[in-house]
Parts: structure tokens; sequence; C-alpha cells
């Protein structure tokens, strides 16, 4: 995909993201570091707990109480470091800015407004000046997605299938020309029709609009669909992150191993799917110290008991883990130099 002149880049720093408990204050991210390159699609995956949703609500800095983030940054090409945001500076990148499409389409929409009205109430609170052309763009873009824009717009969100409300959080995300755009879970609960369709508008907008986009999911499957980079997160760690292509073809964390042989076969020895050992952990029973992953990983080491493994650059992606080997320090030079 190419590079968009409006399309953000985005950096995450040495995020800490705790949650108060009454064992004290727990980490459901610790250091993250992240970079989303302008004009790509990238893949935010791992299982539920791993801290998908709570990084992504971070590039709102839309973490609520009992959470809060406690360091590190969040820095957003054009808008600055998001997580020193607040009152109106912050509303108004919300929505104008960076679009969010939440996991639950329907939990995202007053049950007692028309979807024209929600969108209206949108235009105001961010001092639209054309609101008629706003309900145009919405229309033409509700179009785009295969549905009727004025039925719509008139609609309640009880009166829309799973599908349709999907597309409506995807279009309230884009109708004030957002240049970062993240999906919580675009696809969940949607037959698979109507998940390709999804897809396929994601992808198409993405393109046209010169979009850059963070898809969080626990499907491989949607991320090798549409992703030009997968993020591999867990235990609130990113483990590996890197092309699509190589991240899928040659994974070299043992998580990301673990989570392809998961993945069900259509054809050939259904056997071969095998469910990675034991659960995720939680925030209560994550380790003080060492690899969060240790527990289920078949490369456990002596060492992975104390040492937590920092993300080295493993060819032309990042692995946290102590069995990987790191690319040489020649390797890293000649590559900075290309």
């Amino acid at each position: 995909m190419t590079e968009s002149s409006s399309a953000p880049g985005v950096r995450v720093r040495d995020l800490t993201v705790v949650y108060k408990t009454p064992a004290g204050e727990l980490p459901a991210l610790a250091g993250v570091s992240l970079t989303l390159a302008p004009g790509t699609i990238t893949g935010l995956v791992g299982e539920s707990g791993s801290g998908k949703s709570t990084l992504a609500f971070s590039l709102l800095n839309a973490v609520q109480p009992p959470g809060r983030r406690s360091a590190g940054s969040v820095e957003i090409d054009g808008i600055g470091d998001v997580s020193q945001l607040a009152g109106d500076d912050l509303r108004r990148v919300r929505g104008r800015q960076v679009g969010y499409v939440f996991q639950a389409a329907q939990n995202s929409l007053n049950p007692l407004k028309t979807i024209g009205k929600q969108l209206l109430d949108l235009g105001r609170s961010h001092e639209v000046a054309d609101l008629p052309a706003l309900v145009r763009d919405a229309r033409a873009l509700l179009g785009r997605m295969g549905l009727d824009g004025g039925r719509v717009l008139d609609s309640y969100q009880h009166e829309l299938s799973g599908g349709m409300r999907q597309r409506v959080g995807i279009m309230l995300a884009l109708v004030l020309n957002a240049h970062l755009v993240v999906l919580d879970e675009p696809t969940t609960a949607l037959d698979m029709i109507t998940q390709a369709t999804i897809l396929r508008i994601v992808q198409e907008v993405h393109r046209e609009r010169g979009l850059t986009t963070l898809i969080v999911t626990h499907d491989m499957g949607v991320a090798a669909e549409v992703t030009d980079s997968i993020a591999v997160m867990y235990g609130g760690r990113v483990v590996e992150h890197g092309p699509t292509t190589a991240v899928l073809g040659s994974p070299r964390h043992p998580y990301t191993q673990g989570l392809i042989r998961a993945i069900p076969r259509l054809s050939g020895d259904i056997a071969e799917a095998r469910a990675l050992p034991g659960r995720p952990p939680t925030l209560g029973t994550m380790p003080a110290q060492g690899c969060v992953f240790r527990e289920r990983c078949p490369e456990r080491r002596e060492i992975c008991d104390s040492v937590d493994p920092a993300p080295v650059a493993v060819g032309d992606r990042r692995v946290a883990c102590h069995a990987v080997e790191p690319a040489p320090a020649s390797a890293r030079v000649r590559k900075e130099c290309a």
C-alpha cells in the first residue's frame, strides 16, 4: 500500500498502563513500544486479555479508571503526545483526527436516537459548519459500503443488522476525515460473507482516503487478509512485530508459532492444528519478573525465570524472546545504511 502524505505515523514508546486492584496497581501494558508506519494497515493480534484493547484505547487517551497511564508516550504525527492531551484539546482529536470503530457496534450507538441524529450530534460537537454537507458525505460513505444511506440514517440501531451497525461505526469514524483509524475486532460475531465485505471495505477506504489503520483482532485469518504488518501481543507486551508475510510465513516467537499452529485447517491432517497449552495470564497472575510466556513455552530456559526479554531486531522484525538470536550488529548497520 502506498504511503500518503496526509497519513500520520504513530510511535508508542515505553507505554505502561496499570489498573488499580485490591492487590495494588497491576500492569495491563508493560513498557510497550510500537511504530505504525504512515499509510499502512497494522494488525494487533493475541488472545483475550493480552492488552490489545488497552493499547488501542491508549491511542485515544481513553483508558478509564481504575486504569491509568503510568509511563510512556503515544506520539501521532500532526497531533503530538496524545497522552498529554485533556479536555477540549482531546475531544477535538477524537473523531476529527483519530477515528475509532468499537468492538460491539451497538454499544457505541444511542438506542434512543436515529443514526442521522447521532451524526448531527457528532457534527455539532466538532463545530462542523456545514451540517447538510456532513449528511451528504455520510450517505455517500454508506452507499460505498453497499447500504441505502437515507434509510440507514433514518433508522434506530435495533433496526439494523450486526453487519450494518459495523458499517455505520466505520462511517462515523471516517465522516470527519480522520486519517488514523482504529478498528477493534471489526468482524467479531459476523457471518463469513459479511466479514469478507467488511474487510474489503476496510481495504478500499484505507487506500482511497490515505489512512493509517490499526486493526485489533484475535483472528489470524483477518490479519493475514488485510494487513501490511502484524504485532503479536501477550501479557501486556508486544512479543513479535514485523511484515505480515514474514510473521505468518516464518514466525520466530514461540507464542506466534503456537497461535498459527492453533488455526483450524480446511484440508490436510486435522491433528496438525494444536491448541496452546495452559491459559494466558490475568492481571492477578502475571509474573512479577521474567518472561510472561514461560509457563506455556516449549523453548523455556533458565534465564526466562528472572529476566523479561527485551525486543531485539531479528531480520525484518523485532522479537522479544531469549530463545531467538538477535541479528548481528554488522547486519543491522548494513540495513540502517541501505
